[in-house]
């Protein structure tokens, strides 16, 4: 993997005191700052050297598009070594942005609902990399703010929400991830009920989670589609035959951990016509989370991503969702952002479309 920013300056200031390097994290992050010539901190040959030895940003922008109403924008992005990823940013009704951040450059999941899949893994994103994916767009040309820790922002457009539901799998870049989950809430004023990390349910590492005191307490949603071990395994082939059993173990350890008013755990639920939408699935998704408090259900409109599936009608989702209400789960539907631009859920391929 290449060398991290805080690699590459330790090899060039060797004898910097460790207090510097937390200076460089906190300016990479400040709105005032669009280069090392920016950083006032720095002494001048440190910014000159830095200038010339390290880029500004890890990920450089090679196309960005946006829907006609400017709500939603994509951007495909390349690495040093020429691998791209995507990365979208989406405004709410209130005026307020998220940022939607991949974590691999493909994935090894293999979901048959999501084109991410179809690229297979190249390889992990570093720490840079992911939150860079943020810093950029407070960057672009979009008038956007990273809220700084204190609060404190010029511009009333502001990032409020991170979700990692970008390319690839999180749980299976867990090192960078964390790292990089850890640099943001330290250096920005979003706080970890702001963000949220999504997996398909790789169960050893969210396990870890429970005992890592590093892992930060952002939100967690599980990508469950299905209560039904056969219907997952279908559309999802990473589930082993004892997942939905020992998914539910874990979520009441987790919920038990991390969970309070502010902070809940999700299932996002994507609805595919015929396969996973009708009444007798809906019991089943109810009866499997209803005896998890403080959790609740997500629905998605499924987005044409692979071209195997069928969006399920509004209608049957209307029905799906009365279900799962009667049972007493909390149940959403989500509003479904970036399908005109291959931006939405599951459709982000880094340009590559079969």
């Amino acid at each position: 993997m290449t060398p991290t920013r805080r690699e590459k300056f330790s090899k060039l200031f060797p004898n910097q005191p460790k207090f510097r390097w937390k200076q460089i994290e906190s300016a990479l992050f400040q709105e005032k700052n669009h280069s090392w010539d920016d950083v006032s901190s720095l002494p001048i040959p440190i910014r000159e050297k830095l200038a010339e030895e390290l880029p500004w940003l890890s990920l450089k922008r090679v196309t960005e598009v946006g829907e006609a109403d400017g709500s939603v924008r994509k951007v495909l992005l390349e690495a040093e070594d020429g691998a791209r990823i995507e990365s979208v940013l989406m405004q709410n009704k209130s005026g307020k942005y998220s940022v939607c951040v991949s974590t691999q450059v493909g994935c090894a999941m293999g979901c048959s609902f999501c084109s991410t899949g179809k690229l297979g893994l190249k390889r992990n994103l570093s720490a840079d990399e992911i939150v860079d994916q943020l810093r950029y767009w407070s960057l672009s040309q979009t008038p956007i703010s990273i809220p700084e820790p204190n609060g404190d922002t010029e511009r009333k457009e502001i990032i409020t929400n991170i979700v990692l539901m970008g390319m690839g799998e999180p749980m299976n870049n867990y090192e960078s991830v964390r790292e990089a989950l850890n640099s943001i809430l330290t250096n920005t004023g979003i706080g970890p009920t702001h963000i949220t990390v999504s997996s398909a349910g790789v169960l050893p590492r969210l396990n870890k989670i429970l005992d890592d005191k590093e892992w930060p307490p952002v939100c967690i949603a599980i990508s469950l589609h299905s209560a039904d071990p056969i219907i997952r395994k279908k559309i999802m082939p990473s589930s082993g035959p004892n997942f939905l059993p020992e998914l539910a173990e874990w979520a009441e350890a987790y919920l038990k951990l991390f969970g309070n008013r502010s902070h809940y755990l999700t299932f996002e639920y994507i609805m595919l016509d015929g396969v996973n939408d009708s009444a007798e699935d809906a019991k089943k998704l109810a009866a499997y989370t209803k005896p998890l408090s403080r959790a609740k259900i997500n629905l998605i409109a499924y987005n044409d991503a692979a071209g195997q599936f069928k969006p399920s009608s509004p209608e049957k989702i209307q029905a799906f969702m009365n279900i799962i209400l009667a049972a007493g789960v909390d149940v959403t539907r989500r509003q479904s952002l970036g399908g005109a631009i291959q931006a939405a859920c599951g459709q982000l391929a880094a340009g590559e479309r079969d």
